[in-house]
């Protein structure tokens, strides 16, 4: 007996190919093992990038964090040594926030910071 590749489930598994490969340019939408290709590609990119995506963003707020520090005189690295010396969880994407939109909650924050930060000892004295 032949294979039969043209039944009811063939045609709606091509069917949800296409549907998902809608927005794509060319052949690669409507040409089905074209279609294949490109959408194992395109999974393969999103699953790449949901990670890159979470770095990316604490890259932001680190940069975020850190002009909003200086702007009070401050380095970010002094800052993040105090919080962690005072115990303070907040993480870094809530201190973007509260830099961004809560200014003064910031200034606090900086200053508890400034009063647990470690006092550097010089290695000559």
């Amino acid at each position: 007996m032949p294979r039969a590749r043209s039944g009811k489930t063939v045609t709606q598994g091509r069917k949800r190919t296409r549907r998902l490969c809608k927005g794509f340019r060319l052949g690669r939408h409507n040409l089905y093992r074209q279609a294949i290709v490109t959408l194992i590609r395109a999974r393969r990119f999103a699953f790449r990038d949901r990670r890159d995506r979470k770095r990316q963003f604490r890259k932001l707020w680190i940069i975020r964090i850190n002009a909003a520090c200086r702007a009070r005189g401050m380095r970010y690295s002094e800052l993040i040594a105090g919080l962690q010396r005072a115990q303070c969880e907040l993480d870094r994407k809530m201190l973007s926030e509260i830099a961004i939109h809560d200014p003064e909650t910031f200034t606090q924050i900086v200053e508890l910071a400034r009063k647990h930060v470690p006092v550097p000892t010089s290695a000559m004295g």
